[in-house]
């Protein structure tokens, strides 16, 4: 079978074309109707002369021979069409934020090489003002969003773009070699593009090999896939734009299911994402954490929906608390399935629960996925869960896997060594995130090493904390962070956002409610009230304005 993400969308689309593929809001595609615009999309790209120029053989792992089209859009058809067509053209569709602004924007679309952009109209108006200063951007595709903004000069409308072409392909010699390129969120640093081999990816997290199955390696295991009605009617609440929602999109095609968006796609707006499941008979909702399940269990208090066609809650990525995870629960139907993963856009999954309940109770415990381990502290080599140390104070080590892997990050030599070392022969991505194993034997996510505090000399987790501090009735949502301290080095601040007419609990009322849960030194020292907690559009924490917002509100006596 040749693993190409295009030739195995076109499969899908062959063996049900008729089912739907796509709906948000009065559109429905079937799988037949989006593979057509997507080939008119490949057709249309090819047409600019784009597709794969140099052989891997002469490439380094941090080196791409494809052209790139820049993909700058809120979620919509569009975005997964042009994707593909990108893909059919043996091009690279390239993800980017929505959100940056002009400085973050110019060093994305230079950093990919992009040569091309599809853009949404609305967003037209940033890309005028930078477009000078990208003299390689030579093709510009606008697509209507009913914002009225006019065609940017020299760009071609979408619709036209698409008409002008054929649906039928020429033969090309597609290759499980061809690349799929992710670019991180950026929130360890620059934003990094995380090249992968298009065989690899499909094995590691879009859905040739999913936990409990068997690896897709014959086109009859395929068809029998996507006939087993595993695909679903997912809701898809991440943007494209992060790797969470597309490859949520990808993975319910390469299933043979239904993606379905909200009628609000450019936000998260919990009343329209609830009333897709009602009106379309969701069986699958995603979560970034406490980030999309506050502002969504909130809605459910203000409305009633049917939510009874629920069958998995899935949430990656971001702190799912065990007291929000219960409440939102009890508006859902009995026997709803609950996937809590961790994973990284350079490492796919890499542990999995059913339930992460564990006796410390800031620290979820997961199943490691096969080719999952723990790196010693010096990463020499493995810890082995038969001698290490267990329990919250035990033997500490770097979450590692191994397998199907990226070949690197775009452009970044020196990252790529760094992140994907070989040890004792065996290569591995290691991102960074500390674990330990529990005295079952399952692993303790103590959390990233980059936001680790350390305080009087003692390290500490952010997310055990955090976890701990939002289940004080009066606080919603939290991040904590170290604040630099003549004394202890760093202090641990909780940054908090408040129930509604909730008054703030005094830093004393905190410590003794956390104290029953945590070491006395990883208590927080200070707490500071904040309108709102800023994160990602993907619902990632964002730990540089936490750490300032402290900082200033240290400084100012708040």
């Amino acid at each position: 079978m040749l693993v190409h993400l295009a030739k195995i969308f076109d499969f899908v689309a062959d063996n049900l074309p008729q089912h739907e593929a796509f709906i948000w809001r009065d559109r429905r595609l079937t799988y037949r109707e989006l593979q057509e615009r997507s080939h008119r999309a490949g057709n249309a790209i090819l047409s600019w002369g784009f597709g794969r120029h140099t052989a891997p053989a002469k490439l380094k792992p941090w080196e791409s021979g494809h052209d790139h089209v820049a993909l700058y859009m809120y979620n919509c058809n569009e975005y997964l069409e042009a994707a593909y067509g990108a893909y059919f053209a043996r091009a690279v569709p390239i993800n980017v934020n929505y959100r940056y602004v002009a400085e973050e924007l110019i060093y994305v679309l230079k950093n990919s090489n992009s040569r091309a952009i599809v853009f949404h109209a609305s967003l037209a108006p940033r890309l005028r003002e930078i477009r000078d200063q990208l003299p390689e951007l030579e093709h510009f595709v606008q697509v209507d969003d009913g914002s009225g903004e006019p065609l940017l000069e020299g760009a071609v409308e979408y619709e036209s773009w698409l008409a002008a072409q054929s649906t039928m392909l020429p033969g090309l010699p597609y290759s499980p070699d061809d690349l799929y390129i992710l670019y991180t969120g950026g929130t360890t640093g620059l934003p990094k593009g995380v090249v992968w081999r298009q065989e690899d990816v499909y094995y590691n997290g879009l859905g040739g090999h999913l936990p409990g199955f068997p690896r897709i390696e014959s086109e009859e295991m395929l068809r029998d896939h996507i006939n087993a009605g595993l695909g679903g009617r997912p809701v898809v609440c991440s943007p494209f734009m992060h790797g969470a929602g597309h490859w949520t999109s990808f993975n319910t095609f390469h299933r043979g299911g239904t993606v379905i968006l909200p009628d609000e796609a450019r936000r998260l707006d919990p009343h329209s994402v609830w009333a897709a499941v009602q009106r379309h008979k969701v069986d699958a909702l995603g979560l970034i954490g406490d980030s999309f399940a506050l502002p969504l269990l909130q809605a459910l208090k203000e409305k009633s929906y049917d939510t009874s066609s629920i069958r998995i809650l899935v949430s990656t990525a971001a702190v799912l608390s065990a007291s929000v995870r219960k409440e939102l629960l009890s508006y859902l139907p009995d026997g709803v399935m609950v996937i809590e993963s961790v994973g990284a856009s350079e490492a796919g999954l890499q542990a999995m629960s059913y339930d992460t309940q564990s006796k410390y109770a800031g620290i979820p415990a997961y199943d490691l996925r096969e080719g999952t381990v723990l790196l010693n502290h010096e990463r020499s080599g493995t810890l082995d869960p038969a001698t290490a140390r267990r329990g919250a104070d035990g033997d500490v080590g770097w979450i590692a896997t191994g397998g199907n892997l990226p070949l690197g990050y775009l452009g970044d030599p020196d990252k790529t060594l760094a992140t994907f070392p070989v040890i004792n022969g065996k290569r591995y991505c290691v991102g960074g995130d500390r674990a330990c194993f529990s005295e079952e034997g399952r692993v303790l996510f103590l959390g990233r090493e980059s936001s680790c505090i350390n305080t009087g000399g003692e390290k500490v987790y952010v997310e055990e904390v955090e976890r701990v501090v939002k289940s004080h009735p009066a606080i919603v949502d939290t991040l904590v962070v170290g604040v630099p301290n003549e004394r202890w080095g760093q202090q641990v601040t909780a940054v908090v956002t408040l129930a509604p007419g909730e008054a703030a609990p005094s830093v004393k009322d905190l410590r003794t409610h956390c104290a029953t849960h945590l070491a006395d030194y990883k208590l927080p020292r200070a707490l500071v009230v904040a309108p709102e907690i800023v994160r990602s559009p993907s619902g990632k924490p964002d730990y540089a304005w936490a750490k300032k917002f402290a900082a200033d509100a240290n400084r100012s006596g708040r």
